[in-house]
Formats: C-alpha cells, sequence, structure tokens
C-alpha cells in the first residue's frame, strides 16, 4: 500500500472542517458547507467550504455531487465535476442546485454536501492535422451505440 498524497489545507473560515473519507478505500473525501442556505426549487448558489487547498502539480480535485442528496432531495452540482486546479488557492466553492421541482432544500453550516476526488493529470501537447486516423467507433456519439 501507498502512503496518501500529502495534501496541504488552509481554514478560510474557523468552522471549516476538513474533508475526510467515511470509509477506508473510499475516493471521494467529503467536502462540508460553512454556511446554512435554502434554495427554493431551481435555484442555485455557490456554498462556501471554508477550505483552500495547495493540490500539488499534476494533480487536480474534482467536486462530485454526493449521491444520497441526489436521490433523496434532487440536490446535485451544476457544473460536475468542479475541477480545481493544482494552481488555484482560494476557497472552494459548491455550485449546488436543487433540481426538485416543488420542495425547498437548506444546506445547514457543517452539511456534507460533495465529495472532493483528487487524481493525477496528464496535460497535452495538441497537434493540428488535416486528418485524424479511423477508429472502430470513428464520429459516432451522443448516444450512437446504445437504443
Amino acid at each position: 500500500m501507498t502512503a496518501p498524497l500529502a495534501v496541504r489545507l488552509r481554514r478560510v473560515h474557523p468552522d471549516a472542517v476538513v474533508p475526510s473519507y467515511a470509509r477506508d478505500g473510499d475516493a471521494g473525501a467529503d467536502l462540508s458547507a460553512v454556511t446554512t442556505v435554502t434554495l427554493a426549487p431551481g435555484e442555485r448558489a455557490l456554498v462556501p467550504t471554508g477550505i483552500a487547498l495547495a493540490l500539488p502539480h499534476g494533480y487536480v480535485g474534482l467536486v462530485h455531487p454526493r449521491s444520497g442528496l441526489a436521490a433523496r432531495h434532487g440536490v446535485s452540482i451544476v457544473n460536475a465535476p468542479g475541477t480545481v486546479d493544482a494552481g488555484y488557492r482560494g476557497e472552494i466553492l459548491v455550485n449546488v442546485v436543487n433540481l426538485d421541482p416543488t420542495e425547498s432544500f437548506t444546506v445547514t453550516a457543517g452539511d456534507r454536501i460533495a465529495q472532493l476526488v483528487v487524481q493525477r493529470v496528464e496535460t497535452c501537447a495538441f497537434e493540428v492535422v488535416d486528418e485524424l486516423e479511423d477508429s472502430e467507433r470513428g464520429a459516432g456519439g451522443h448516444g450512437s451505440s446504445g437504443r
């Protein structure tokens, strides 16, 4: 087993909760809100987490919705997954949306609102060409392989 990746974290709010994994082996560490926000049906808001990170170069933080909030309340993230670049040092804000058509939803300070997945990333050197090599899939997309 390899040692966990060391990531420096700064609390930008005194009530910030350090992200943690609910279970051993989980991919996502829970991110928690530091303020209370009520979202009407269809409404969205940037919810502060009170933390800032210094991810090492070559890594990205991906902010994913929590499946329980989505299933029970219709709450998700507008730009899922949100991207936290290695060079970003500001507070992590989660762009939460209430997709329930009739019920308001209240995020309370301390609630787990998203999951942070940290992954290695590759950077690319994009090369402009006149033609791309053929593949089995070709240009089919947007459901072309399903029903």
